[in-house]
């Protein structure tokens, strides 16, 4: 089927509502956002146990208000209770413990509980208290006045790793005993965790690993000491203070990285030795099938070359298995799956301009690619050895839709497990037999389902009911497909009122993030944005939105156009956007707006200055107003260095088009945001003042990226609205 048949297609309505008695109501943002009969239902805290053969998960108690973990038996459905959190005291006169997060060992003896008693007032990070199955004991297991974090079980289950102080220990389970393992950590040199930047742009938290046979810890090394310190202000003292971190912005110094490997019983600590270029970026880490051999990804400065290195546990020695290479970028994943016949892996790739899976050997001699074609995988789920199956996600259905399909390693016997279209989000049992399907649609909230692993049905475990909606004026929602004036195809979502009339002219408020990579016109349930969008829709606006060349899902090429050039195609791609909307006989072409967050923020800001004729109005919350602000990872990967594409960062920036700013601005930031700094927005206040253009701003004292805690959401989204109101 074509795209542009794919995507021109109405959802009619959300549902069919029927009402007899008066009319529907009116959402308000007290429903947006406080309103818990529009919230999905979930399964609290899901973790397989038994080699999948039972899930747990956490249920309130009523009678005592607090959690207790339950079990729920996958072939017979039974649910029971494991522990209740009266159970979990140290002493009697204890009052229960939170149950917050925990985690069950490998051999399912154990589970670790992290948190505090309520009864207790340690200053601690993290203190860890496991409850043992054998003994039916609930006990202390480590405790410091230093922070403790990144627990991790060794895979036999006897042992702990975990950081306290920016050092890597063990602690041995049942004797207690404990073991350090590095010794310089500091606040400038961090063992087994990692700095902002690594953790934001790279998406990992825990910063070592355990090999297969629970004798070694490989972990990430990083010295922050020539990275620039920053300060975010703070405002609740009398003379004023600040929160300091290091954050290195584009052009500036990493950390310094290195990979430890320690041996669990000598304590003999190597470093695995990643060739002489030291100015370098180590994303992952994997031990192999063997655990004598340490799998690296190394990445340069410029994130366009990636080297595939194996190591020596014993000696730190690598060799380089195989070296990818990129016009623009490489992205890092975690689809690594290495086999235990110890001679091959899967590895996934966008090296054919389209991200697929490969099976290599540990030569990195390709086997075969297992997927091919012009649509993109996802997740890897699960690997069936035995038989040669791949059970994964991918786009293959259209752009908007993820499902899980299986393959054979040799990449035939294809087959797509789900049915519906709409978004699959997969959680495969840790055995392979079931998975559970998170469901949604843009008409459906989350409902959770088991199935077995050939796509059986077996039962509904979390079903959500859109009853809560029936009694509300929601709208409709409509995919289209649109073809620029350049020919390339662009996919969008159109938001109309329950009364639309065809023959009225409405105006339109844009909603983007545009960002590389990233998608928002999908087949998925989108929460309270949807819900604001569908106020909007009930007050007279229609609400559009669109995935611009520079997002995902499309392939590389698709993607890589925004490379050295970011905001150029997102905005040049919203404008053909509201000229697509202009065309429309039911558009008022004269009240088009613009809004976003994030990256959205800075390309709504950006699309009002830059398309000026066609947009009225923007809302720009959390801007990047130029990319010198922003962090080396993420923006070197888009724009290279400063050094190295200076014309491209002043072309890119906010900051260079204020004086052909002419509709009404609304900047919105968070004051404490430690990823896009207050300073951006401060910057093109600045800017604007000294230019004399008028706008209007709202800045949320001590509030962060996300902009939220107390009423802070209500407060933001009633002003958008009232702004919207006023000048769209």
């Amino acid at each position: 089927m074509k795209a542009k048949n794919l995507f021109s297609f109405f959802i009619i309505l959300l549902f069919v509502t029927q009402v007899t008695n008066g009319q529907l109501k009116k959402l308000t943002i007290d429903d947006v956002f406080t309103n818990r009969s529009f919230a999905p239902k979930s399964i609290m805290g899901l973790q397989w146990f038994d080699n999948g053969n039972y899930y747990s998960f956490l249920k309130m108690n009523p009678e005592t208000k607090s959690m207790d973990l339950y079990k729920h038996d996958l072939k017979s459905g039974e649910e029971k209770v494991i522990v209740t959190g009266s159970e979990l005291k140290l002493k009697e006169e204890d009052a229960p413990f939170i149950i917050r997060n925990y985690e069950w060992s490998p051999n399912g003896r154990f589970i670790l509980f992290t948190g505090m008693l309520p009864a207790r007032s340690l200053k601690t990070g993290g203190t860890f208290y496991l409850f043992d199955f054998v003994d039916k004991k609930f006990f202390l297991l480590a405790e410091s006045e230093q922070e403790q974090i990144n627990a991790q079980f060794s895979p036999d289950g006897n042992k702990l790793g975990f950081v306290r102080g920016d050092n890597l220990f063990i602690v041995d389970i049942l004797t207690k005993e404990e073991r350090q393992l590095t010794f310089d950590g500091n606040e400038n040199i961090l063992n087994g965790h990692f700095d902002w930047v690594y953790e934001e742009e790279f998406s990992i938290i825990k910063g070592f690993e355990w090999s297969p046979d629970s004798k070694t810890i490989a972990y990430w090394r990083l010295d922050q000491s020539e990275v620039p310190q920053i300060q975010i202000q703070k405002w609740d003292s009398l003379y004023l203070n600040s929160i300091d971190m290091r954050y290195p912005k584009a052009g500036a110094k990493n950390s310094d990285v290195k990979i430890g490997i320690v041996s669990i019983e000598t304590g003999k600590n190597v470093f695995a030795d990643p060739g002489s270029e030291t100015d370098i970026y180590i994303p992952r880490i994997k031990f192999t099938s063997d655990p004598n051999i340490l799998s690296i990804q190394k990445l340069n400065r410029l994130q366009n070359k990636l080297d595939f290195l194996f190591a020596d546990i014993t000696t730190g020695k690598t060799k380089t298995v195989f070296t990818e290479t990129d016009s623009c970028w490489i992205d890092i994943n975690d689809n690594l799956k290495f086999l235990k016949d110890g001679k091959h892996l899967i590895w996934q790739s966008e090296q054919d301009g389209y991200n697929h899976f490969y099976l290599k050997d540990y030569s990195g001699k390709v086997i075969n690619q297992i997927t091919k074609g012009k649509w993109e995988t996802d997740k890897i789920h699960f690997v069936d050895e035995e038989n040669k199956l791949i059970y994964y996600s991918s786009n293959e259905r259209g752009t908007i839709y993820s499902d899980l399909y299986l393959i054979k390693f040799d990449g035939t016997g294809k087959k797509r497990l789900t049915e519906n279209a709409g978004t699959h989000s997969i959680n495969f049992s840790s055995g392979g037999e079931y998975f559970i399907d998170r469901y949604s649609s843009i008409s459906l909230i989350p409902s959770s389902l088991l199935y077995d692993k050939d796509g059986k049905k077996v039962r509904d475990l979390a079903l959500s009911s859109m009853a809560a909606f029936k009694e509300y004026d929601l709208g409709s929602s409509e995919f289209v497909s649109f073809t620029t004036t350049d020919g390339i195809e662009l996919n969008g979502m159109l938001i109309k009122p329950t009364d639309f009339d065809p023959n009225k002219k409405y105006p339109v408020l844009i909603y983007n993030y545009s960002g590389p990579g990233s998608q928002i016109v999908k087949d998925s349930w989108q929460g309270a944005n949807l819900l604001w969008h569908m106020l909007l829709a009930q007050k007279g606006y229609l609400v559009f939105m669109l995935d611009n060349r520079g997002t995902g899902g499309r392939g590389k090429e698709f993607k890589n156009i925004v490379y050295k050039n970011l905001g150029h195609w997102e905005v040049n791609d919203q404008i053909e956007g509201a000229m697509y909307l202009a065309s429309l006989p039911f558009v008022d072409a004269e009240r088009i707006g613009i809004w976003g967050w994030s990256y959205g923020g800075y390309i709504s800001a950006l699309t009002l200055m830059k398309g000026a004729e066609y947009f009225k109005t923007a809302i720009s919350v959390a801007l990047v107003s130029h990319w010198k602000f922003y962090d080396t990872i993420y923006t070197e990967r888009f724009m290279s260095l400063p050094s190295l594409n200076p014309e491209g960062y002043e072309s890119s920036a906010v900051l260079t088009y204020t004086d052909k700013l002419k509709g009404k601005l609304l900047l919105v930031h968070g004051t404490a945001d430690d990823n896009v700094h207050f300073q951006n927005a401060v910057i093109l206040v600045n800017k604007l003042i000294a230019e004399n253009i008028q706008f209007e701003t709202m800045y949320y004292p001590e509030k962060d990226h996300g902009i939220y805690g107390g009423k802070t959401r209500l407060h933001l989204y009633n002003m958008m609205t009232n702004f919207l109101l006023n000048n769209l």
